[in-house]
């Protein structure tokens, strides 16, 4: 696990919730109303006639864009929560849940473990390069 990777989990969350909404949302206003020009030839010669409807090829891609985001978003923050809840060390789980899951600064960690802001700090990197040690070591 990577310190980029953990700190992309609130921002992943953030955009599951915003594809939901588009999700939920999908059609509603003018952004899948379009127009298009087509030819009446009744009378023999070609008549311009405006149509307007819904575009619901559009509307079937975005939903298959939102849904698969959303499925790839979801599965990271999944391997993120699973990494940390494999912690074996209590007090690391607590600030790595704290810090990444609940988005708390170190600081606020630091208050409620009775640690400093920079001992927080060093947990999370000690802990990160110590597991990143250990994965190259198995491989």
């Amino acid at each position: 696990m990577t310190k980029e990777r953990l700190e992309e989990y609130r921002s992943n969350k953030d955009e599951i919730k915003e594809l939901e909404y588009k999700l939920a949302h999908l059609g509603e206003g003018d952004s899948l109303v379009d127009n298009d020009v087509v030819f009446d030839y009744r009378t023999g010669y070609p008549q311009p006639q405006a149509v307007v409807g819904v575009d619901w090829e559009k509307h079937d891609r975005l939903k298959e864009l939102y849904q698969s985001r959303v499925a790839k978003l979801l599965e990271e923050c999944a391997e993120v929560e699973q990494w940390i809840d494999g912690i074996q060390n209590g007090q690391m789980r607590r600030i790595f849940r704290m810090r990444y899951i609940d988005g708390m600064s170190q600081a606020k960690i630091g208050k409620r473990l009775h640690l400093e802001r920079s001992g927080i700090s060093k947990k999370i990197d000690g802990y990160l390069q110590l597991s990143h040690k250990s994965q190259k070591s198995h491989v």
